[in-house]
């Protein structure tokens, strides 16, 4: 067993801002889903978030309602471009707190080849999120290894 269940590597990666259609009750679930604690928000006019962030398990996230034709929601677009990845101390749990509090289960927390238990949800929003927590340090080639042996 690792002595982080959140790997030095991903510690410090690249911030998110994720586009959403009703930014403010995103907020809310995440708060209730994911156990993410409200940073700071900038508001707008007509109930609008302009800009916020959130913390989900020491990671920051941005997020802001949806404008325009460059910044559009998962929910607008049919789809989305980008999974979320959050390495957490106990994967199952977040999975079934998210879940009752209304995260579509993609995929149930599972152990996976490259060391981590896994499991994907999409929030109401449309955005999917990964969560991880790390059960085995391996180098690359080990990963690679696991991986052909797998996929073939």
């Amino acid at each position: 067993m690792p002595t982080n269940p959140v790997p030095e590597t991903y510690r410090n990666a690249v911030v998110a801002h994720i586009m959403i259609d009703g930014a403010a009750a995103a907020i809310d679930f995440y708060a209730e889903a994911f156990g993410a604690v409200e940073l700071f928000r900038i508001d707008g006019p007509a109930g609008r978030v302009v800009h916020a962030e959130v913390g989900v398990a020491g990671s920051t996230i941005m997020l802001g309602d949806a404008e325009g034709p460059v910044f559009r929601a998962p929910t607008a677009t049919g789809g989305t471009t980008v999974g979320l990845h959050v390495f957490v101390d106990d994967v199952d749990a977040l999975a079934e707190r998210a879940v009752a509090a209304g995260a579509e289960l993609l995929q149930p927390p599972a152990n996976q080849f490259h060391g981590d238990r896994t499991a994907i949800l999409r929030d109401p929003f449309g955005h999917v999120w990964v969560f991880l927590t790390h059960l085995e340090d391996l180098t690359p080639e080990e990963v690679a290894r696991r991986a052909r042996d797998l996929f073939g």
